[in-house]
């Protein structure tokens, strides 16, 4: 599997997983997932654990995201998500450049309060990179508060069309750059990051134009 590991120990791995792969089967019993792919990989080599998601990624989203090895771990894992220990960090590429280059996001989703941080890092011809940091854990919490400011991210299928866009890009551009949490067991702080994947670099090597 080309799928690289970013960090190993002997109760978690983290990985940086590539765009249009689902995490879990949706409800269309996708047969082709990337907890799938990894389980049959230990299950070849004759590994006894499996591996368990600890969050989840959208299927277009790429980036670090962190298994369990075993359902205890997990478990630990998911709470220190549950109650927003962990430090998220994305990188998304979004239509147009917001008016105010570092600000909150508060409006809630489906009724329940939700919160995203993010600031402006650079401004290019038509969109803006953006470094996000969702302090609340809604389903599609990013793509929806980008899209209710006027700013959907570059991609985006489900919240907006393509005619909101002047540039098109061939999936969602949103990365999930750096996660900082406390281990479940050692109680240590761990910070991994990731770079962008090489389809985002290709995408801002093509658009190099400023924008103003």
């Amino acid at each position: 599997m080309n799928i690289p590991i970013v960090y190993e120990d002997e109760y978690l791995m983290a990985l940086d997983k590539p765009p249009g792969l689902l995490v879990i089967p949706s409800p269309r019993k996708d047969s082709r997932t990337l907890t799938g792919l990894l389980n049959e990989d230990l299950q070849k080599k004759g590994i006894p654990y499996r591996l368990h998601p600890c969050h989840r990624l959208d299927r277009e989203t790429s980036g670090l995201i962190i298994y369990a090895k075993g359902k205890s771990i997990q478990k630990k894992m998911m709470e220190e998500f549950k109650l927003k220990k962990v430090k998220k960090t994305y990188i998304a590429f979004v239509a147009g450049v917001p008016f105010k280059l570092q600000a909150d996001i508060k409006n809630p989703i489906e009724g329940v309060a939700a919160l995203t941080k993010y600031k402006v890092i650079e401004k290019r011809k038509d969109f803006a990179i953006v470094e996000v940091n969702p302090l609340t854990g809604r389903t599609n919490q990013i793509r929806i508060h980008f899209k209710e400011i006027g700013h959907p991210i570059l991609g985006e299928t489900k919240y907006a069309f393509r005619r909101d866009f002047l540039i098109k890009a061939k999936r969602l551009c949103l990365h999930a750059k750096g996660l900082e949490f406390t281990h479940p067991v050692r109680k240590d702080i761990l910070s991994l990051h990731v770079d962008l994947p090489k389809d985002l670099k290709e995408f801002l090597d093509k658009h190099t134009t400023k924008g103003g």
